[in-house]
């Protein structure tokens, strides 16, 4: 169970991301003061994400996966750990995490599909591809396998017709841009309980 947290002793969270750090931005506008964003992370040097966080003065640090991912997790997971994280957010990071961090801090991450469909890259095509009528969000604990973690919370996204890849995801980053602050919330409010196997 992630602790309560109030405004004079914010759950303190770090944001890993390997883009444009779209959901970064919603998380600093959307998040009220029971949350403190203490790091952002990414695999990658370009990622428009840590200039974001540096913006907002938020510490930044780049983890580049090389040869062996759980030599990069621990490397990671000492950083984190460094800055009391209490929460690790999933923000489109777009690698998979070994035990070597999930196995010892709570990671949360946002997919854009309804989990267990589409799990993986570019889900939106996934859908499109299918010929699905409907997709989603989904926010979920993180396991060491490919979107297989526990779902905290989804929300649906009808596929209209007529709909491409580019239109289908910007209504499906619509609805993360919400999604993802709520479910954040709600852990510090200690109204979302982790299952079993969740560090606490």
């Amino acid at each position: 169970m992630i602790r309560a947290a109030t405004p004079d002793d914010p759950l303190r969270i770090a944001v890993l991301a390997s883009g444009t750090g779209s959901n970064l931005a919603s998380l600093l506008e959307r998040l009220d003061d029971t949350v403190s964003i203490v790091g952002v992370a990414s695999n990658r040097a370009d990622a428009i994400a840590l200039r974001r966080a540096q913006d907002a003065d938020i510490e930044t640090a780049i983890f580049p996966r090389g040869e062996d991912w759980a030599v990069r997790d621990r490397a990671l997971r000492a950083w984190l750990v460094e800055r009391r994280v209490e929460l690790v957010v999933l923000a489109g990071f777009l690698e998979l995490l070994t035990t070597e961090l999930v196995d010892h801090l709570p990671v949360i991450n946002v997919h854009p599909s309804l989990l267990p469909a589409f799990p993986g890259l570019k889900a939106w095509q996934q859908a499109l591809d299918a010929g699905a009528t409907e997709t989603g969000v989904t926010v979920h604990f993180v396991d060491a396998g490919l979107d297989t973690g526990p779902i905290i919370a989804q929300e649906p996204v009808p596929i209209r017709e007529g709909d491409d890849a580019a239109a289908l995801h910007l209504r499906i980053q619509a609805v993360e841009h919400l999604l993802l602050p709520d479910v954040v919330r709600r852990l510090a409010a200690n109204q979302v309980s982790a299952p079993a196997g969740v560090p606490a």
